[in-house]
């Protein structure tokens, strides 16, 4: 598996601080531009590293709100993105934490705390996750440590699917979309 580039934008810093329940989407960045050409798509978290442990405050344990996402690489050609985010751990079947789609290729973050809404203003739209809800989920394993996939597609399409899709109607939609696909894995065991 090759190495990820862990990316700290200082931007994210102020999100936290701001008490806003709905905090926007950026397509600005501190990323430098970078030759075209033989990139590969990166996603990566200022919240905890490639296969590291995630803060219990993005779980049920804590505060169970998104981790700040951001990516870079984007194919050109790309129309839209979707972020799915999921735990093959999880007793008898892969559980679904989080859905995104139709993001913008404008947008290369999102920000701690994405509220569970239908829509996030300016930056997609969310499905249903595993637990019911529009939005995040954070991790709960029930035993042991899980992996937990946070997987970032770029497509030649926008989806157009209703608010609270799942994860199975988005794969049909995208299958031969795909022009590019980045992960980041986070782990975590419940406290306690």
């Amino acid at each position: 598996m090759p190495k990820r580039r862990v990316f700290i934008n200082k931007t994210f810093a102020s999100f936290g601080l701001s008490g806003l329940l709905l905090i926007s989407c950026s397509a600005n960045n501190n990323f430098s531009p970078s030759p075209k050409g033989g990139k590969t798509m990166i996603l990566s978290s200022s919240a905890f590293v490639d296969n590291g442990l995630i803060p219990a405050k993005y779980t049920c344990d804590g505060a169970d709100i998104s981790p700040p996402l951001i990516w870079d690489e984007i194919p050109s050609a790309t129309q839209s993105l979707a972020l799915i985010v999921d735990d093959p751990d999880a007793p008898g079947r892969t559980f679904v934490h989080w859905v995104v789609y139709d993001i913008p290729p404008t947008i290369k973050q999102l920000p701690e705390k994405i509220i569970g809404s239908k829509t996030i203003p300016s930056c997609g739209v969310q499905g249903k996750n595993d637990f019911g809800n529009f939005g995040y989920g954070g991790p709960c394993p029930p035993s042991g440590t899980h992996r937990y996939f946070f997987h970032l597609y770029a497509l030649d399409k926008k989806l157009n699917l209703e608010s609270g899709a799942n994860k199975n109607q988005i794969i049909r939609v995208m299958e031969g979309h795909v022009l590019e696909k980045a992960e980041l894995i986070g782990r975590y065991k419940r406290q306690g």
